[in-house]
């Protein structure tokens, strides 16, 4: 490597012709350097934060850490730099019983009549402000209690493990995944080489990933998605003995996906999908709904499992350690403005209140750090705690100064501690009224860069996942690998990380290396990707409690079968049946269902004998991508003109195609048949039987309208059908 002669005088010359030149001296390419601060301080290990031991906390000393995180933090203006699509609501929590007092102090999570206000985020995290809803990516999932003790915020995702392990790998992490430096592409997705290049040389990334290709990464619904706190957090009760605990959200409509092919079309055809269901529910009086649960770990169990409680690439399997719930939450009320709550709300995963504290996790202690600062250069003040979206529900009283958008007007002299002139106040809080007293715990250790060797296995709950899902759900995941990696040019990125996939089970590996041009031996382990971090997939920590298979992390195994808020499309031109409709309308409705008229225009459409309906949506502002069911009543008429429609053929043959309840009567039958619905029963079109098979329910022009809805709804209750994937062929 060629180096500067520190020495010799540096031109300052500036060629005047040339004002590209003038800017040379700023201009980096990467090649051929050490990496350094900011100051030219040569760095020589950029993975770990300075800790006071291995498994200790992370010490602000470590400039490094800071000035990389500060610097990520302080990048995009004034739109949050990971996060900033988000969408959220008011609500409350209510505790179902005292029974957590033995293990928190925390009065929200322990007085069964307390209704504690909250107003939760649900964001993508890698895309701008400007981009789609249904992009494959983490949702984060952030709710701020607004309790009686301060505000106390629960900063999580829909996913339950993390792509890495220290805080100070974060602006790496966040880097690679955004669009790349030169070209500024691709927007809000991973299918690039420069994520891919990162992930494949940190391991640790690998069970995160798993989650990321699955369907997780493509919610159904901000109220149909699953939450979880990601760390490993301390409660502390009134003897001040501390627990570890693990936070679970779960939707009490259940976990539900889209299918990859939706959420491409439903970013074109409405990008604010998303957000624009969370809206539509909550005005309809569909409030989503979610139980919050916890997971236990008495401090004695701290090193029983074969995995780090410490380490946020890991989750503690509910085999070992059940779910015990706690309460529900309710998100009744739509914000009254976009701006000042949804995007002026600032959480921070250090807000907390007596009864709940942190860990040493290396990656929440970056966070500590990190949300707080990211927050000043938001809103380029430190008193947006002020905004009232962000105030407490309770007084308060301190010594701040005064900075820009201070909205509070503070009283008397006094604006230190102690003082006298002000009779000592604000003074001091005891524990016993309320004052925050930090866990104590004994922490010593040398100053050292470097991480326990107990976060060293990246690849067993990577294959716990894999051995957990359905066989749909596997399918689903490679399938998503395909595309991922498939969208990587680099030959050599793509070939690495299936090595990492081989350790995670050969099976897959070969499955991902089929649809990617890679040819990989299955039959032996690949090589070490090299990575800092030793990678031995075979290596174990300890031989604490684990399990092979964790069902729970499955979303078809643990399905909520339910109709209620479900979105059903009915198709229909002149000349339909109108009483059947009313009748198989009113069961759908009945059961907590919403049932919208679809037809090629806008306008009212006439029955066969003579009643008017009025269409909600025509064939060019929706698809059957907006709907969970499809019903086409009987009506030769009717029928016939659909059969004639490239639009209406297309909205059938698609929902066939993504697996939804479908249903039609009599000579509706013919409009499946013309759509190319292949490969499964039909009831004969003039008989009194209902036929249902893989969520297609019809039904001869004779048969009883009740149990013909009663299918229906059976249909609708199980979402998708995903065994059509094996046997479907539509056009």
């Amino acid at each position: 490597m060629e180096e500067k002669d520190m020495n010799k005088p540096q031109s300052n010359h500036v060629n005047e012709n040339s004002k590209d030149k003038q800017l040379e001296h700023f201009r980096e390419d990467g090649k051929d350097q050490y990496m350094t601060t900011d100051q030219g301080l040569r760095i020589n290990h950029t993975d770990d934060s300075l800790k006071a031991g291995q498994r200790g906390p992370t010490l602000m000393e470590d400039f490094h850490f800071r000035e990389k995180m500060t610097h990520l933090d302080h990048e995009s203006i004034p739109e949050r730099v990971v996060h900033a699509r988000g969408s959220a609501a008011h609500g409350y929590f209510q505790p179902y019983d005292s029974s957590l007092k033995q293990y928190t102090k925390a009065r929200f999570l322990t007085d069964p009549n307390t209704k504690t206000p909250v107003f939760v985020r649900f964001s993508t995290v890698v895309g701008s402000r400007g981009s789609a809803d249904t992009v494959r990516d983490v949702r984060g999932f952030a709710t701020k209690f607004y309790t009686e003790e301060g505000n106390y915020d629960l900063v999580g995702n829909n996913i339950p493990v993390f792509f890495i392990q220290d805080g100070i790998k974060f602006p790496d992490l966040v880097h690679s995944i955004k669009p790349e430096a030169d070209n500024e592409m691709p927007q809000a997705s991973a299918a690039h080489d420069t994520f891919w290049d990162f992930a494949s040389l940190m391991p640790e990334t690998t069970h995160m990933l798993m989650w990321v290709l699955s369907d997780r990464a493509i919610p159904r619904s901000f109220r149909m998605m699953d939450g979880f706190g990601v760390h490993t957090f301390r409660f502390v009760n009134e003897q001040g003995k501390g627990t570890f605990v693990k936070f679970h959200w779960r939707p009490t409509y259940g976990a539900h996906s889209l299918v990859w092919d939706e959420a491409q079309k439903l970013a074109g055809k409405d990008p604010d999908w998303l957000r624009r269901d969370l809206w539509e529910s909550i005005e309809m009086g569909d409030y989503p709904e979610f139980e919050l649960s916890v997971q236990l770990v008495p401090e004695e169990d701290e090193f029983k499992y074969d995995f780090d409680l410490l380490d946020a690439t890991k989750i503690i399997p509910e085999e070992l350690v059940p779910r015990r719930p706690v309460g529900k939450m309710v998100l009744n009320r739509n914000p009254d403005n976009f701006f000042a709550e949804t995007e002026q709300v600032a959480f921070h995963p250090g807000n907390l209140v007596p009864g709940i504290d942190v860990t040493n996790d290396p990656l929440l202690q970056g966070r500590l750090f990190s949300y707080l600062d990211t927050q000043l250069n938001r809103f380029t003040s430190v008193n947006f705690t002020e905004v009232p979206i962000n105030r407490p529900v309770v007084p308060v009283h301190n010594h701040h100064g005064a900075g820009f958008m201070k909205m509070t007007i503070g009283k008397g002299k006094a604006n230190y501690w102690p003082n006298s002139i002000g009779n000592g106040c604000p003074m001091m809080a005891p524990e016993n009224m309320g004052g925050y007293v930090h866990y104590m715990e004994k922490v010593e250790g040398h100053k050292i860069r470097a991480r326990s060797e107990s976060f060293n296995d990246h690849y067993s709950q990577a294959t716990l996942f894999w051995n957990s899902l359905t066989e749909p759900e596997k399918e689903h995941l490679v399938s998503a690998a395909h595309f991922e990696l498939g969208k990587v040019e680099n030959k050599e990125i793509r070939r690495r990380q299936v090595a990492n996939f081989y350790k995670v089970d050969p099976q897959f590996a070969a499955l991902v290396a089929a649809g990617i041009g890679i040819e990989m031996p299955v039959d032996q382990d690949a090589e070490s990707t090299g990575n800092y971090v030793e990678d031995t997939a075979s290596q174990k920590i300890s031989k604490g409690k684990s399990v092979q298979e964790s069902p729970t992390v499955s979303m078809e195994k643990n399905k909520v079968e339910t109709a209620k808020s479900r979105r059903v499309a009915i198709l229909i031109e002149d000349g339909f049946d109108y009483n059947e409709v009313m009748q198989v309308k009113e069961s759908i409705e009945a059961a907590g269902a919403h049932a919208k008229i679809v037809s090629k225009l806008q306008g009212k459409r006439i029955s066969s004998t003579g009643q008017e309906l009025e269409v909600d949506k025509s064939h060019v502002t929706t698809g059957s991508i907006m709907f969970d069911a499809v019903y086409i009543p009987d009506g030769e008429k009717s029928v016939r003109k659909m059969m004639g429609l490239g639009d209406a053929l297309h909205f059938v043959s698609e929902a066939f195609k993504h697996c939804k309840p479908i249903a039609t009567s009599g000579f509706g039958i013919n409009l499946l048949e013309r759509a190319f619905v292949m490969g499964v029963n039909f009831a004969e079109k003039e008989s009194g039987k209902v036929v249902s098979h893989s969520g297609v329910v019809t039904a001869g022009s004779d048969a009883d309208a009740g149990e013909f809805a009663k299918n229906f709804l059976e249909a609708i209750k199980k979402h998708r059908h995903w065994d059509r994937e094996r046997h479907m062929t539509p056009a």
